[in-house]
């Protein structure tokens, strides 16, 4: 997409550099205008949607009501927050809470590859976000690295992002049918065009702590018809040997990367799952020790 022509300010936020695109949108760091009570000015991202090619697809404008519903009842900490949204003539305008990290597959290309430990703390905190999501029976049906954020590089909390493509879908529903996600990220039963539920956000994570710990995903292929026939072959996903994990880290990796949604691990038994564990997870003082840890790699690769 190219870049579109917005105004110097939209809903009391002055636009400057530009974050990312994506198909329909464009991605804006935005300003405050006048500084809050405190008399800092608030950053935020403004994703700029464009109306005309949304409207010429149905789909996307479905989408855009459906990320702007959802977005403006989730209040959680590892969901990024919708602060406001208007429109004019061209364009819809998003306005939602600023993360400064970047993505986290920026995150997992700078270090090659995760520390388990540093993986576990991001990885519960997607547990957490999916979770709540799923109190409200939301899939999120795109998750993937470049739509989890981090609210710094140094002090990382994980933010999930971009609920474009997320549906309103029960466990064991079998209600889904249209084609939505990444197609690396996306689940076996979706490609084959079967009836599908939310369970397909349970092999986005598996793909996800994959290529946490190991710096890639688990299926690379040179074209389409290369990579689905990876992802919906019969045979188990191999995990490599060369990184040394926990039985509970590979246990879950197995439970989630199940192509038959039906023996995939569920819902409940992911969150209680002993890596994910989510009822006896750390309190703030641990994960603040573990994002001291996450300094500390950050640091040591810096310095080679």
């Amino acid at each position: 997409m190219e870049t579109i022509d917005v105004p110097q300010s939209v809903a009391g936020y002055n636009v400057s550099s530009k974050l990312g695109t994506g198909s329909f949108a464009t991605v804006y760091k935005g300003t405050s205008i006048a500084p809050r009570a405190n008399g800092v000015r608030e950053t935020v991202a403004i994703k700029c949607i464009d109306r005309r090619s949304a409207i010429a697809t149905k789909i996307s404008s479905d989408n855009i009501v459906s990320e702007i519903a959802i977005l403006k009842r989730m209040k959680h900490r590892h969901i990024v927050q919708l602060l406001d949204f208007q429109w004019d003539k061209k364009y819809i305008y998003l306005i939602i809470e600023f993360c400064g990290g970047g993505d986290l597959s920026s995150f997992i290309r700078l270090h090659q590859c995760l520390p388990e430990r540093v993986a576990q703390k991001f990885f519960r905190q997607l547990a957490s976000a999916i979770k709540y999501l799923r109190s409200f029976n939301i899939a999120h049906m795109d998750l993937k690295p470049q739509n989890i954020l981090l609210t710094s590089r140094h002090r990382p909390v994980l933010k999930v992002a971009d609920f474009g493509f997320a549906q309103h879908l029960r466990e064991e529903s079998g209600h889904g049918h249209s084609f939505r996600g990444s197609p690396l990220y996306m689940a076996p039963e979706v490609f084959t065009r079967q009836k599908y539920d939310a369970r397909v956000d349970l092999w986005s994570c598996g793909v996800i702590l994959y290529e946490c710990l190991y710096g890639r995903a688990p299926f690379a292929c040179g074209t389409m018809d290369e990579l689905i026939k990876q992802i919906t072959s019969h045979e188990s996903v191999k995990l490599p040997p060369t990184v040394a994990l926990s039985d509970e880290c590979l246990d879950l990796l197995k439970g989630l990367l199940v192509r038959n949604p039906s023996h995939r691990i569920s819902f409940d038994a992911f969150f209680s799952h002993p890596f994910v564990d989510l009822d006896h997870a750390p309190s703030d003082a641990s994960l603040d020790r573990a994002n001291s840890l996450i300094v500390k790699s950050d640091t040591a690769y810096s310095q080679g």
